[in-house]
């Protein structure tokens, strides 16, 4: 990669730094470099995307990524990606698979082989077995007449473009784009695929992301735990339900058992006069309610109660309550 001089945005240039025009001097770079990936994709990199995702989709086993270098670990990120998005893959260093790993991939596999100048001697071994038992080789390199790409049956091409370092040698640009072209095999094989959030929380039982992508009706406080009234209650009563159950609110429910409203601590101060404990909950209630599904994502119940500013919500079904959910079982769990 050539040099290149060391000119700042002039938008940036008043008031920044010497580090941070070089942080934007590397950002910039790298836009341009994913630019130019983009429009590779939408011209001649284009068909061979749509063959190298058609390979993938195929496979019966597993997805293989292998790379030596800065592409070796862009290359495990990738195949970790994969993994988590419904494509079984996993990651063999070029070195070990000389060594014994060639072991783990078997017929069905199909191997993603990267290397930006498509010459690595490391990746010959691996390369050679893919054509023994032939097994796909899939290329991501920059050098449409390398001995990588000539080898593999589908290759996509990389644009050549300059690297962020200023002597045009650590790899930057060129495995930033490595990176985003991985990104886009392993979305563009989910949206193929049909893969779901409730597929997205198989692989990811653990943490925030695990515990945003449960269910409310996982959650949720049932039966005799949920704050119900009739219509009809003085407030007297329903005052001391809404103490007793420790919701901040209570439900009022109709004869069948519909959701008719809600009386929360809110609608408690806005009504507080001499005579509140003699009226009934329908002079108080809200009446329909903010609800929400069991199906519903906990994700998706804490962004309500955020935007709502309140802290709990009825769950309903065919407009009868089936339980309720507050805001400290999603705080509970890690959703926030």
């Amino acid at each position: 990669m050539s040099a290149r001089p060391v000119s700042p945005a002039s938008p940036f240039a008043p008031a920044a730094t010497a580090g941070s025009l070089s942080a934007i001097r590397t950002v910039t770079t790298e836009a341009a470099a994913l630019q130019a990936l983009a429009e590779a994709l939408a011209g001649p990199m284009g068909e061979a995307f749509e063959r190298a995702l058609a390979s993938i989709s195929a496979v019966t086993g597993r997805l293989v990524v292998t790379g030596i270098g800065k592409s070796g670990h862009i290359g495990s990120k990738i195949a970790a990606t994969f993994a988590s998005t419904g494509t079984p893959a996993f990651f063999v260093h070029p070195v070990e698979a000389n060594h014994g790993d060639l072991g783990m991939i078997g017929a069905g596999d199909a191997v993603l082989a990267m290397s930006w100048s498509g010459e690595s001697a490391e990746l010959q071994g691996i390369v050679a077995y893919t054509r023994r038992f032939r097994i796909p080789l899939i290329a991501i390199t920059s050098r449409e007449t390398s001995a990588l790409a000539r080898e593999a049956d589908e290759r996509l091409i990389l644009p050549r473009v300059e690297e962020a370092c200023p002597h045009g040698l650590a790899p930057t640009s060129s495995t930033t784009m490595q990176l985003a072209l991985g990104d886009a095999l392993a979305v563009a094989l989910l949206e193929r695929k049909g893969f779901t959030p409730g597929d997205f929380r198989v692989f990811h039982p653990g943490g925030q992301l695990g515990a945003s992508l449960r269910h409310v009706g996982d959650l949720m406080h049932r039966g005799e735990a949920m704050p119900l009234v009739a219509t009809g209650t003085p407030m007297s009563e329903a005052i001391l339900a809404i103490s007793r159950k420790g919701f901040g609110c209570v439900a009022v429910v109709d004869g069948p058992g519909r959701l008719l409203g809600i009386v929360t601590d809110g609608d408690l101060r806005r009504h507080l006069s001499g005579d509140l404990l003699a009226r009934t909950v329908d002079e108080v209630m809200t009446h329909a309610p903010k609800t929400i599904r069991p199906d519903t994502l906990a994700g998706t119940a804490l962004d309500m109660l955020n935007s709502a500013n309140i802290t709990a919500l009825m769950v309903v079904e065919d407009g009868m309550p089936v339980g309720i959910i507050h805001l400290h079982d999603l705080l509970r769990i890690g959703v926030a």
